[in-house]
């Protein structure tokens, strides 16, 4: 007869076979309820188990209070909130956000699997979210606001999801109430919440624009047979909105084929037209990844298959970059179109699917005559330093097999391959790369940085030890700011690569930066109690020495609220606990 303990007997049940017969039994008795708490408690139950996203309460209450048929909102036909739940026989909750939610996880998975419970479902919801944006109140909020608008609650929601309800259930009166909206749509509210749901809250472009007509709006959310009827009635088929989008761009670039046949079948239709980015349908449906409709688009005679938008994008480098890897093979053929190309910032799609490590069309690509292995783009960076960086070790490897692929290169920053895949703690290339005779182990960069700098930084042991393996490496290099790889390594608490470090004869433990800072100084402001320890240990450690601003280990610990290390600090001679710093801060507290 409690909330609490439904919730535990359905956590009993959770685990048995039982649970969906109690479902049943459950429902059963929400339609035995009186005509109308049985309505709109499974009505409720339908919402909420197919809703798109986590609803407020408020929306909710709107959404079902709706009447199919109405022209306005009727305020005496909105359930309360108490009505609502007591007609669901406590199946909701309402959390303290006010998000409406089922009272169990299994309850969901038994209203999606039991369809039969709900009549159409899909095309109820369209009806309802179409019903409530055609009302007259909702027509009449004006289109040009700077920001959504908070009331009426169901107006984001209706306007984000109705044509996805209305896609999956297209019924003669679904169709009917979509028709009546986008007649009117580049001049309604919900057209704005549409973009706004698509594009970001801070796209400024969506609250001004006037030119997104309803069959842009049918092509964008695949609604064939709404954008059908929209042709026959007159309307523009190659219309550009306010960033030159047309409806082909749009139902292209959404993956909607059905949609782009039809408007191919236009004959106004410009199948290569320009957006205000200078992109094509061919090039939105790359990017999407939408195979079956490049396809459709590269058999248009007037379509370019090397076209470049501003960017100097062309669809070849959106399908590398992707990784669409169906659609490279299909533009790859096409005679004009040139297999290394380059973008503004000088990147190939070699260069662009090795730093996605897409290994399928990198094989591709370097299987092609005119195709260069090792480009610069305007960083300097090449394919192998791209692979080398995000750990993708087969494209390194196929890389590394072309012989006009220089392993050591470095970028605008003196960085090497090396040096990104050690920072990674990518141990299988930072080994791939150590074994070629060409590669320096331990090269600086802008920063005088080694990799085992980097390494230590990010406590990747197996790195480490590998670098510290080669008699070139310095285990005590120092950058620009005087700092080594133990100083890097203590700031993180890697106690692993600490002591690693503190095994080479070479390493200072105690050596000080620019800022007169000591490797304890980092472990001790971190609070790392392992590695602080380990560093005690050593005797040439000072524990308490003073960096530029006269402050010690123990200030650092103490102003970080580190009571272990105060205390080991504190149980060392030669620490002294009141003194201060140039702040005139007292080191510790009482203990």
């Amino acid at each position: 007869m409690t909330i609490h303990k439904r919730r535990e007997r359905l956590d009993i049940m959770t685990s048995g076979l039982g649970r969906y017969g109690t479902y049943d039994a459950t429902l059963d008795r929400i339609k035995g309820q009186g005509q109308g708490r049985s309505a709109l408690g499974m009505a409720a139950l339908m919402w909420i188990s197919r809703t798109e996203r986590p609803m407020h309460i408020e929306e909710l209450r709107e959404a079902l209070g709706v009447k199919i048929g109405s022209r306005d909102v009727e305020c005496d036909n909105i359930p309360s909130e108490k009505t609502l739940s007591a007609s669901c026989l406590g199946l909701i909750t309402i959390d303290t956000n006010s998000i409406v939610r089922l009272v169990h996880s299994t309850l969901q998975e038994y209203l999606r699997n039991n369809s039969e419970h709900f009549e159409n479902p899909q095309s109820t919801m369209a009806e309802v979210c179409l019903t409530y944006l055609n009302f007259d109140s909702v027509n009449k909020l004006s289109h040009t606001l700077e920001s959504a608008p908070t009331e009426p609650c169901f107006l984001q929601y209706a306007s984000s999801y109705w044509g996805l309800y209305a896609r999956n259930g297209l019924t003669k009166g679904v169709k009917s109430l979509a028709l009546q909206l986008l007649r009117k749509f580049g001049g309604h509210i919900s057209a704005k919440l549409l973009l706004r749901e698509s594009f970001g809250a801070r796209e400024e472009r969506v609250w001004h624009s006037e030119k997104f007509t309803g069959l842009h709006c049918a092509a964008y959310l695949g609604l064939d047979k709404v954008a059908t009827t929209l042709l026959e009635r007159g309307c523009d088929a190659d219309i550009a909105d306010a960033w030159s989008r047309t409806p082909l761009i749009w139902a292209a670039g959404s993956g909607h084929e059905g949609m782009v046949k039809l408007l191919l079948g236009q004959t106004k239709v410009n199948p290569d037209s320009r957006d205000e980015d200078g992109r094509t349908p061919l090039l939105h449906a790359t990017r999407g990844g939408h195979k079956g409709i490049v396809k459709l688009l590269l058999a248009q005679k007037e379509v370019n298959p090397d076209s470049k938008d501003d960017n100097g994008q062309t669809p070849l480098l959106c399908a590398a970059r992707g990784g669409h890897e169906g659609i490279l093979k299909q533009l790859i053929c096409q005679k004009n179109v040139n297999p290394d190309p380059r973008d503004k910032f000088n990147r190939t799609p070699l260069s662009y699917a090795a730093s996605g490590g897409h290994e399928g069309i990198v094989k591709l690509l370097l299987g092609r005559k005119k195709i260069n292995p090792d480009p610069r783009d305007n960083f300097n960076r090449t394919p192998l330093s791209y692979a080398a960086s995000r750990g993708h070790e087969g494209t390194v490897k196929m890389l590394l097999d072309q012989k006009k692929v220089n392993p050591d290169s470095s970028d605008n920053y003196n960085r090497t391959s090396l040096s990104y895949s050690a920072k990674g703690g990518h141990e299988g290339i930072v080994k791939l790369l150590l074994d070629q005779k060409k590669v320096n182990p331990d090269p600086g960069d802008k920063f005088n940085r080694t990799p085992l700098s980097y390494a230590a930084s990010g406590g990747h042991e197996g790195t480490v030890k590998m670098l510290l393996d080669r008699e070139e490496v310095d285990p005590d290099s120092r950058d620009n700011f005087n700092r080594t790889p133990l100083s890097y390594a203590a700031p993180g608490g890697h106690e692993g690569t600490v002591k690693i470090l503190l095994g080479r004869k070479k390493v200072d433990p105690d050596s000080r930066d620019n800022f007169n800072r000591t490797p304890l100084s980092y472990a001790a402001s971190g609070g790392h109690e392992g590695t602080v320890k380990t560093l005690l240990d050593r005797e040439e450690v000072k524990p308490d020495s003073r960096d530029k601003d006269d402050r010690t280990p123990l200030s650092y610990a103490t102003l970080a609220g580190h009571e272990g290390i105060e205390k080991m600090l504190l149980d060392r001679e030669g620490v002294d606990p009141n003194s201060q710093d140039d702040d005139r801060r007292a080191e510790c507290r009482v203990m």
